[in-house]
């Protein structure tokens, strides 16, 4: 099975949105990823904020800690396919959140996922950011 985040890995690909295929909302724009070991270790680790409409993807993963972080996070653990599997909201530093069968999993500024109306069966998928100069004339 390919997974969602494949366009993330293609070079050349243009902006992409995280989008929320159930009411096609945007739930990030602005896409930061952690696919490597040291990346993954590293994750938000030394931030003093995650800024809005921005999201880490920290693949592959079952589980996040907020040890030593200084600010709470919306965290959306995802399969492989972008099936959103389960949600922690405001998670808050010194804890742990683990989705076993969880491929990937998404950290987001407190309170994104409601705000973007994202809950355990959405579809989450990656597509190109639309611009004002993209619009059919």
């Amino acid at each position: 099975m390919k997974s969602f985040l494949a366009p993330l890995l293609r070079s050349g690909e243009p902006s992409l949105a995280l989008t929320n295929t159930r009411h096609n909302r945007v739930v990030a724009r602005a896409l930061l990823t952690a696919f490597d070991s040291k990346s993954r270790r590293t994750g938000l680790l030394g931030r003093d904020s995650l800024a809005e409409g921005s999201a880490l993807i920290i693949a592959p993963s079952q589980a996040i800690h907020t040890f030593s972080m200084r600010f709470a996070i919306d965290v959306a653990f995802v399969s492989k396919d972008g099936r959103v599997l389960k949600v922690r909201q405001a998670v808050p530093p010194r804890r742990i959140a683990v989705a076993l069968r969880a491929f990937a999993v998404i950290e987001l500024p407190a309170g994104a996922l409601e705000r973007s109306d994202t809950k355990p069966g959405d579809q989450l998928q990656l597509e190109a950011i639309k611009t004002a100069d993209s619009r059919p004339a």
